[in-house]
């Protein structure tokens, strides 16, 4: 892919410090911009597989709490709520499958897949976290650019990734009441959510929190995409980002 130059079409925006910034303010980004290849082909499978297993299980999921559809007849011809259990199994298979996937490809993938992402380990990391939190709340006109994860964004991603793990424990937890198979086994973890009802609750809060959080990473995605004009939407399709020619890697040395 060629590179690219990229010219601000808007005028330098005099930003009155004693304010805070009311809108943000697209990147004024000036030179040669190059395509990086950021995201690997296991991060943009898994990262689809848990979108569409996610949406497949919320839907289910709604429905099995409270299922509306009633007929009258034998169970074999109106066999909705079965079909909805076996649906909703299959889409935590591979959400599962997916997630766990992701947490070790952290460890065997590329630099820009590593764990390094999702937790700073520089104080230049520390620094653009804060300076990243400033954008969101309107306190900067744009954020640091990186060339992965934005290291606020990779923080939250921790706590994301621990919701993940805790629906996939209580659904096995559910999932291993009434069955004589293998899944059994996983018996051991009722204890640990204090019942199968509050297994059932924490199951269902921490759906919710989820949806929560997708509909905040869909805005954020946006937002940056918009401000920092450098393909962040379509990276996730491509694995490509056009970024600045010498911009540092996320997790080299403190830069001064």
């Amino acid at each position: 892919m060629p590179a690219v130059h990229i010219y601000d079409e808007h005028p330098p925006v005099k930003l009155d410090k004693r304010k805070p910034v009311s809108r943000p303010v697209p990147a004024r980004v000036e030179g040669e911009l190059v395509p990086v290849y950021v995201w690997d082909v296991v991060v943009r499978a898994t990262h689809w597989a848990i979108v569409l297993s996610m949406i497949v299980l919320a839907i289910t999921g709604v429905y099995l709490g409270r299922p509306f559809v009633s007929a009258e007849g034998p169970a074999r011809e109106h066999f909705v709520t079965g079909y909805m259990k076996i649906v909703h199994a299959y889409a935590a298979i591979a959400f599962t499958l997916a997630v766990l996937s992701r947490i070790v490809w952290m460890f065997l993938g590329p630099r820009h897949s590593g764990w390094r992402q999702f937790i700073p380990t520089s104080k230049r990391r520390l620094r653009e976290m804060v300076a990243t939190f400033k954008f969101y709340i309107m306190l900067r006109p744009n954020p640091p650019q990186t060339r992965g994860h934005n290291p606020l964004a990779g923080a939250t991603y921790v706590a994301v990734f621990g919701l993940y793990l805790v629906m996939i424990a209580s659904g096995l937890a559910l999932y291993s009441i009434g069955t004589r198979s293998y899944m059994h086994g996983f018996q051991f973890l009722l204890p640990l959510f204090h019942g199968a009802q509050m297994a059932r609750w924490i199951h269902h809060v921490t759906m919710w929190l989820l949806i929560g959080f997708v509909v905040h990473h869909l805005f954020s995605a946006l937002l940056t995409s918009r401000v920092e004009r450098n393909g962040t939407i379509d990276s996730i399709f491509s694995g490509y980002k056009f970024l600045p020619k010498n911009l540092p890697e996320d997790d080299d040395k403190d830069v001064d």
